[in-house]
């Protein structure tokens, strides 16, 4: 992982879920994007299901700035200060773990470590942690304080992206989703019609 670019380093952890702030403004990966970090031997993935940008200081608020200005890049360069006040950052669910030559789709006995390095996953990765799709239980489950089922599809719509027939890994992902949702049609038939 060190000849990869680190993208941001964890700041607070759980073995559920890892928060990420991120080196540059506005950087964060994009909603189901698959991410790796660290906890002593173990490389623990996640999905991102959260991002915003804020100020540090956190009873500061933002205040417009260009009123005068013609694009956002002008307000950037009259308050250079701003990507010093400012900072972006992510939340991840994790879906599973590498250890040695082994990969799980549960959660690992560690949670990351803080100021672990975090780094987008490549396609290998996100291949290797999605040939089964035991790791739908954990998205399906996750108590996010966002909508659940649009994290599923986006994700299962970047990983996808890994495959040399994206649509058959989402059609395979959709026959997992009709079995595990069996009771709920209302869910799976938003959850499909996001993926599309």
């Amino acid at each position: 992982m060190d000849l990869e670019q680190k993208i941001g380093e964890v700041i607070e952890t759980s073995n559920s879920e890892f928060l990420t702030q991120c080196y540059k403004l506005d950087d964060a990966p994009s909603l189901g994007s698959m991410v790796k970090t660290r906890a002593k031997e173990y490389t623990i993935y996640g999905v991102v299901y959260y991002s915003a940008t804020h100020s540090i200081e956190p009873g500061r608020r933002i205040i417009a700035r260009g009123r005068s200005a013609e694009t956002e890049e002008e307000v950037y360069k009259a308050n250079p200060q701003l990507e010093r006040l400012l900072c972006t950052d992510f939340r991840a669910l994790v879906i599973g773990y590498a250890h040695e030559s082994a990969v799980r789709q549960h959660l690992p006995p560690f949670p990351a470590s803080i100021y672990a390095f975090v780094y987008n996953a490549n396609h290998e990765e996100v291949k290797r942690l999605t040939q089964s799709l035991n790791f739908l239980n954990l998205l399906l489950e996750g108590r996010l304080p966002v909508m659940t089922d649009d994290v599923i599809a986006a994700f299962l719509r970047c990983a996808s992206q890994a495959y040399e027939s994206p649509r058959d890994f989402l059609i395979k992902a959709g026959k997992e989703l009709a079995w595990l949702l069996s009771d709920d049609i209302r869910r799976l038939d938003s959850i499909l019609k996001r993926i599309n």
